[in-house]
């Protein structure tokens, strides 16, 4: 499985904001929406993403005062990214690797197509080994006689 497979799957939409919205309204996106990024765009343009565990780090950092910070002080400007011919193997290793939770995925320079979750890739390769599995044991059941 690819992440193109992933994306057409999911059925939530990308949540977006500009750089300047204060991280509480974000948060308030967040869970509203059930969903545990936001991609930071100006002009069109994606120029960050926000994650549960950038909020966290910033509380930290800022305290109570981080509520009232623009996301542009808590996002990651340059998050890594995924291609949407990447494999869920590989994707899954390079999150495990570096830690993320979210991977924006962009075709060529520009064109966002999405974003993936940890749980999307765990999701996709639980389906698998279910696929698998189920091909297995009805290889078994019919297993020729000798």
């Amino acid at each position: 499985m690819i992440i193109r497979d992933i994306l057409t799957l999911r059925e939530r939409e990308v949540l977006t904001s500009p750089p300047t919205k204060i991280v509480a309204d974000a948060i308030s996106m967040m869970m509203q929406a059930g969903v545990g990024s936001l991609l930071i765009l100006q002009d069109g343009v994606m120029v960050g993403l926000l994650t549960e565990r950038d909020v966290l780090r910033g509380i930290h950092d800022y305290g109570a005062k981080g509520l009232a910070q623009p996301v542009s002080s808590m996002m990651v400007t340059e998050p890594i990214i995924g291609n949407p011919e990447d494999s869920v193997d590989y994707v899954r290793g390079v999150m495990t690797e570096h830690r993320i939770t979210h991977l924006p995925v962009m075709d060529g320079q520009q064109k966002l197509l999405g974003v993936i979750s940890y749980h999307d890739v765990a999701k996709a390769c639980l389906n698998a080994v279910d696929f698998e599995n189920s091909l297995l044991k009805r290889y078994i059941k019919h297993w020729p006689e000798a």
